[in-house]
Formats: structure tokens, C-alpha cells, sequence
């Protein structure tokens, strides 16, 4: 089979294996939805088999193409080591990188590194998509390059910093806290704001980067209590629209919070517990460690992202 097997089908196999679809996978990699479907008929001649079949939504792999999958990525990883070059030249590259970020990371990292990256490699790209739950998980299989997630220094937290993975490098960009927000006329305040007025109303709650709960809510299980969620929801634009028009309170990061309530009528309070701040922290498999084009990129985020950003703790 080696004889046959052109080694630049395998990143279309890859591809296809991730898209399930021609026209997605022909859009990523920069060719014509009939080159992609030759491509895909020779890789069938070199496995024999269809590897994917046709239905209404999409391209569904066979079970062959399946049981490829994790031997192609490990291939494909080490031949990328294989052909890595002794030098790297941003203004020549043109690496595609792939990340998973927590949305509110966006505002706070983005605008700091990325004028930097366009003027030093120009055709250098960002493949970004927000944090997923198995997004820990590809990073451990090196299906991501980089990965910027939320995690927690307090002790009394299942997500603390030290819980990441050992294969898993990490760098602490920016710390944030917790602050409680709710409407201009909210009748919380006029009262006493402590902790029963906190859990005295109902709360809506914004589930992003893997997270369903928050540091508050492990405080508050370990005391025995709980607020009383309304509503779950994955957009914080939205919610921050229905906080305004309701009595609900919205627990929110505050670097992003006060960034985006300026549109908003909203009051902030702070969180009626203490919590130590937590970390938006950039994460990498340690394979990467060593990657001429890898160590730019995340050395160039840190060195923008951190001088940047006012401590707010």
C-alpha cells in the first residue's frame, strides 16, 4: 500500500474526518470541491474502502475511516516533527494554527496580539472556535495547537490550576474575580447586601468553557446552600439583555463585564463571598514545546497579552 499512498492525502483524510463534509473541507483547504472528491477517491482506491457514506447531513464515516482516525493523527504529528524546519521566519509562514477560546477571552487578548501577528506573518491564520467541552481532551491529543481557558487558584475548587494534566504546559495571561450584576432599579439595592439578599433572588446563569457552575456555587455547596437558577444559558449577550429587563442577578467575569455593560443599564455588585481570583490561562501540549513556529506565536501572545492588562485584583 505504501507504494500507492501519497502522503498529501492524509491531511484531506484528516480533514474530511473532521468536516464530514466536501465543501467544508474544500474551504479549509483552499481547493475546488472536485479536487477534494478526486482526493477522496484515491484515498478510497489506497484503503479500500468507501470511508464515507453519503446522507442528508453530510459525509458519515465508515467504521474503517474510524478506526483510522487516531493512527492518522499520530502519523500526521509525526511527520509534522519529522519535516519540522531548523529555523522559522514569521513574514514567510503560512501555518494555519488551530484554538479553543472562552468566549470572554476574545475582548481581553485578541486586541493585543493580533495587530502584532498581522504585521510579523501576514499569512500566518487563526482557526479559532469557542471552548468545548472535549476541549481539554483534543489538547491532549494535540488536535489544537493552543487553548485559552478559564481556571482556579482557590483550594476549594475541582477546577484549580493544579488539576491540569502534566503533558499539558500552561501560562496564567490575566486574573479575574467574580462580580454580581442586575438591573439599575433592582430592588436589591435597597437593601443590604450580604448574603441572604444575594440568594433571596433568583439567578441567571451563563455556562461557557466546559464550566456548568462556578466557584461560587462549590462555596456554596460546601456551606450547605444554593441559589436558585431561572435560567441556564450559553450567550452572555443575551443574558445580560434579559438581566436588564428582569429581577434577575447574573454572576459574571468582571474584565468582560465591565467591558460590555456600558451598553447595558446595569448596576455591579461584588460577590457576597469571598473568593480568591481566578486565571484565563494559555494551554498547549508539551509536544508542541519544542516547534519553532508554535514557541513564536505563544510567546508572542504572552508578550502582548501581559503587559497589557491592569491588575484588577
Amino acid at each position: 500500500m505504501l507504494k500507492r499512498l501519497d502522503l498529501n492525502l492524509l491531511p484531506v483524510l484528516e480533514i474530511l474526518l473532521e468536516e464530514q463534509s466536501v465543501t467544508a473541507a474544500a474551504a479549509r483547504l483552499h481547493l475546488s470541491q472536485s479536487a477534494v472528491s478526486k482526493q477522496l477517491t484515491r484515498l478510497r482506491e489506497v484503503f479500500d474502502d468507501p470511508l464515507f457514506e453519503r446522507t442528508a447531513y453530510g459525509l458519515k464515516p465508515t467504521p474503517k475511516a474510524l478506526s483510522l482516525a487516531p493512527e492518522l493523527r499520530q502519523c500526521l504529528q509525526q511527520l509534522a516533527q519529522f519535516t519540522r524546519p531548523d529555523t522559522f521566519e514569521p513574514a514567510l509562514s503560512q501555518r494555519q494554527f488551530r484554538m479553543h477560546l472562552v468566549e470572554t477571552t476574545y475582548s481581553l487578548t485578541f486586541p493585543h496580539f493580533m495587530p502584532s501577528l498581522l504585521a510579523q506573518a501576514p499569512g500566518v491564520s487563526l482557526n479559532c472556535q469557542t471552548w468545548r467541552l472535549d476541549t481539554m481532551d483534543r489538547l491532549l491529543r494535540c488536535d489544537i495547537d493552543l487553548a485559552i481557558g478559564c481556571r482556579e487558584w482557590d483550594e476549594r475548587s475541582p477546577m484549580h490550576v493544579n488539576h491540569i494534566p502534566d503533558d499539558l504546559c500552561h501560562v496564567e495571561l490575566v486574573q479575574d474575580y467574580t462580580v454580581c450584576l442586575m438591573r439599575r432599579d433592582h430592588p436589591a439595592l435597597a437593601q443590604e447586601w450580604n448574603l441572604d439578599t444575594f440568594l433571596s433572588y433568583r439567578h441567571l446563569q451563563v455556562a461557557f468553557g466546559g464550566i456548568e457552575h462556578w466557584l461560587l456555587d462549590d462555596v456554596l455547596q460546601l456551606e450547605g446552600r444554593q441559589r436558585d437558577i431561572a435560567v441556564n444559558m450559553t450567550d452572555f449577550q443575551s443574558a445580560l439583555a434579559l438581566c436588564e429587563q428582569s429581577d434577575l442577578i447574573l454572576c459574571a467575569p468582571s474584565r468582560y463585564a465591565f467591558a460590555v455593560m456600558k451598553s447595558f443599564e446595569l448596576q455591579s455588585l461584588p460577590s457576597p463571598i469571598k473568593l480568591i481570583p481566578g486565571a484565563y490561562l494559555l494551554m498547549w501540549h508539551k509536544h508542541f514545546e519544542h516547534d519553532l513556529s508554535h514557541k513564536w506565536l505563544r510567546e508572542l501572545i504572552i508578550s502582548q497579552v501581559l503587559p497589557s492588562i491592569t491588575p484588577r485584583v
